[in-house]
Parts: structure tokens; C-alpha cells; sequence
């Protein structure tokens, strides 16, 4: 897993994130970083990096890569709240944090 990634959800920071999407080619978003683990989407069982895209062009929303799409992950300063966007009201992250009752 990447330190990056982790360094970031521990400290509720945004990052900056460049992947490979197979329709679009190379891409950067600014996310926060949600999770790394299997996808509840994606029925294969190969773990992801689960982020929020906050600037997509078409609207914000969840992005599930492989880690093999990932190019590069930075950890910007901006900080996140997980209360702006943790919205489903069960909690099972794969990636332990401490973020109160969104942990």
C-alpha cells in the first residue's frame, strides 16, 4: 500500500492523484483519500485505492483504481472533514484510521 495514501487518510489530508484510466488516459484529480481494499462495486476481489474526486468536469464522485493505475499520489496541505463526505451510516474501512465516529 502506498505510504502516501496512508500518511494522507491518517492525517485527513487531500491529495493530489495522477492515474491511468483506461477510457481517458492519463489523468489528475484532487481526492480525499477514502480506503484500500476490495470493491463492493467491482465483484472481483482485487483490492483498490477508494478515493472522492473533488474536480472532476462532470460532477464529484467515487473513483476506485487499481494500484496499477496509479502514477503518482501527493499529499497536498488542505485538510479534509470525514463528516463532509462520509455519508452512508455503516463503517467497515479496511485501512484502520482515527477519525471519531466516521472511524
Amino acid at each position: 500500500m502506498n505510504k502516501e495514501f496512508v500518511q494522507a487518510v491518517h492525517e485527513k489530508k487531500l491529495i493530489l492523484l495522477k492515474f491511468h484510466s483506461n477510457e481517458k488516459g492519463i489523468i489528475t484529480r484532487t481526492c480525499v483519500p477514502f480506503d484500500f481494499g476490495p470493491s463492493k462495486i467491482y465483484k472481483d476481489g482485487q483490492n483498490r485505492y477508494h478515493f472522492y474526486d473533488l474536480d472532476s468536469p462532470s460532477n464529484n464522485h467515487n473513483l476506485s483504481i487499481l494500484p496499477t493505475q496509479i502514477i503518482n499520489i501527493e499529499v497536498l496541505s488542505k485538510s479534509f472533514e470525514p463528516s463532509d463526505f462520509v455519508t452512508w451510516s455503516k463503517i467497515n474501512w479496511f485501512l484502520k484510521r482515527d477519525w471519531g465516529k466516521y472511524s
